[in-house]
């Protein structure tokens, strides 16, 4: 592999091993082991396809081609207007997600060294020092981040590697699979995959070879596949579905990740899993909070044409931050449920737009060229049926 490929491949598995891991098996807990098994194979199938769509469509328009250029050029500008408000809807919550999750953490953190402050005050130290770091520019949060993966994916594969020997059959084979159609299993599951928007910029690195390309989409999609499967058997193996300190009490928990990461300890009574665990959740939510955050960041710039500097540059900030922060100190137990809300605004932008964008490129506009993967119409035609049953279904719930 040559270092272009392999830093692609490392990029979408960074976009998408993040925080939302950390609800997993928190939000599939009631469809088991098994359950979570047929959910995760079956979202990457249909993200993976909407990557490879959202590719296609891109390739018939020029480079720097975005997601919304892309639904101007093939749906018009309802389409446009649709991946407008869903990418930052998307964004808005996932930033709500990490900012909740990120002070419930950082209280565990306070709270083990005898400091303890309220959750407001702990939300706002924690977008106050992180967010800093996205005021520093881009530099600061490539070497941030830099450290971080590293320091993250060596305490994931430590971590499961020690909780192994913990995993018990029997908590592996609770659930009920019926319970498989649930909003936030589904939808946190939906998150999990959520790459696909970075694939226009991959384009502009590959330079033309869309062939290396095309093994980054796959590749880059099966790490997390993996680290999915493993990550769940380790969590529904060692915690009880059910209890006090359940998988289903975490569900409902205003800390879940704080809870998480105390239940998973207590329960192995091993301080490397005790320090290893904190380490990863912790880290996980810092690494999807700065990438989010700056993407947020140059959305606004670019959308109210904005500059990156003075007042202005306060400005995005400000728009940046206080939405999410407000909403986090009213309702601060939001975590897995805004992943569950940005899990709807993934369907619409990865999996309903690339299909319905593919279609028009294909059959209306007749503009497609070049590559165009398999399936023709029915593969659309399933996808957006799928898009489609699953906004219902969530807006029923």
């Amino acid at each position: 592999m040559h270092s272009k490929l392999i830093g692609s491949i490392l990029l979408i598995v960074g976009t998408s091993v993040g925080a939302g891991m950390l609800a997993l098996p928190i939000a599939t807990a009631q469809v088991g082991f098994v359950g979570s098994l047929i959910l995760l194979f079956a979202v990457w199938f249909i993200m993976t396809c909407g990557a490879f769509l959202i590719l296609e469509v891109n390739l018939w328009l020029p480079q720097n081609s975005n997601l919304i250029s892309m639904a101007r050029a093939t749906i018009g500008p309802v389409g446009q207007s649709i991946s407008w408000i869903a990418y930052l809807l998307l964004l808005y919550s996932l930033l709500c997600a990490y900012i909740a999750g990120g002070s419930g953490l950082f209280q565990n953190i306070l709270g083990s060294a005898n400091i303890h402050l309220h959750e407001s005050i702990t939300t706002l130290i924690f977008v106050v020092i992180f967010g800093f770091v996205t005021w520093l520019g881009m530099q600061a949060i490539d070497y941030t981040n830099r450290v971080l993966m590293f320091v993250k994916f060596s305490a994931y594969f430590l971590l499961v590697i020690l909780l192994i020997p913990f995993v018990s059959t029997e908590k592996l084979m609770s659930g009920n699979l019926m319970s498989v159609t649930s909003a936030a299993a589904v939808m946190v599951t939906v998150t999990s995959f959520g790459y696909a928007a970075i694939v226009p910029s991959l384009r502009i690195y590959f330079a033309g070879d869309i062939k290396s390309l095309k093994k980054a989409i796959l590749i880059g999609s099966l790490v997390p596949l993996v680290c999915y499967i493993l990550w769940d058997m380790v969590i529904m193996g060692v915690i009880p579905l059910d209890g006090g300190h359940g998988l289903v009490t975490l569900l409902h928990s205003n800390n879940s990740t704080s809870d998480l990461a105390n239940t998973l300890s207590a329960t192995a009574s091993r301080e490397s899993i005790t320090f290893l665990t904190k380490l990863f959740t912790s880290i996980a939510v810092v690494t999807s909070f700065l990438g989010v955050s700056l993407c947020l960041i140059d959305f606004l710039a670019d959308g109210f044409q904005l500059q990156k500097e003075g007042m202005s540059k306060v400005l995005i900030y400000v728009l940046t931050f206080l939405p999410p922060i407000t909403i986090v100190l009213i309702k601060p137990g939001i975590f897995v449920k805004a992943l569950e809300y940005a899990g709807i605004y993934c369907v619409v932008l990865l999996m309903l737009l690339p299909a319905w964008m593919a279609w028009c490129g294909r059959y209306r506009c007749r503009i497609a060229n070049g590559f165009t993967v398999p399936g023709g119409r029915p593969l659309l035609i399933v996808i957006m049926l799928i898009s489609l049953a699953l906004l219902v279904h969530d807006l029923r719930l």
